[in-house]
């Protein structure tokens, strides 16, 4: 066979050990040809094969959840933006410093608790539902500030159901200045 020496065990040791396979000439891999190795002169049907360059698919299979969870922490973090620059978070931490009660627990110079705040909760002014809270220190203490505010109809005005401050303690003062909730007018931004 074209010079090749076959190289197949007796019979009976063929039979024993290699049930199914055949006699196969005696060659080794030789290695796929690289950048450097200079042109291919013959080509060998049993060589090895060259790797696989890494699919477009498998590139981005790995870097999709990376670019997804960047979006979704990049996303979080500028609706919090635009929570924390609202009208009613200004709002509510204006009347928190002016708050006697709270001026007496958290002390002076109130203002978030944290470098960069986390406004947690609902703010959504256009439905008429506001459910929100973030931390809040002062040169006494800090504490941890709620304020819920509904909407009933569509031109109604917002009624607050709760505005209290919660301490490190673990208890929570209601700042509310009255039982009943205290309707605020809401200037309807149709009408100048």
């Amino acid at each position: 066979m074209s010079g090749r020496a076959l190289h197949c065990p007796p019979l009976a040791v063929r039979q024993a050990a290699f049930p199914k396979q055949y006699c196969s000439p005696k060659r080794t891999l030789i290695a796929p040809p690289t950048r450097s190795s200079g042109p291919l002169l013959q080509r060998r049907s049993d060589r090895e094969l060259p790797p696989l360059p890494v699919s477009p698919f498998r590139r981005w299979a790995t870097t999709l959840p990376i670019f997804a969870a960047i979006i979704v922490a990049s996303s979080a973090a500028i609706f919090n933006y635009q929570k924390s620059s609202s009208s009613v978070v200004s709002s509510t931490l204006y009347s928190l410093r002016t708050n006697e009660q709270a001026r007496e627990l958290l002390g002076d110079e109130i203002y978030f608790r944290d470098r960069f705040p986390w406004i947690w909760g609902e703010l959504n002014q256009l439905h008429g539902r506001i459910d929100i809270g973030y931390g809040v220190k002062g040169t006494r203490g800090s504490g941890f500030m709620r304020f819920k505010s509904y909407r009933k109809g569509r031109l109604g005005l917002f009624e607050t159901k709760d505005w209290s401050l919660e301490l490190e303690d673990g208890r929570v003062v209601q700042l509310l200045q009255n039982e009943q909730a205290i309707e605020e007018p809401v200037r309807d931004s149709n009408k100048r």
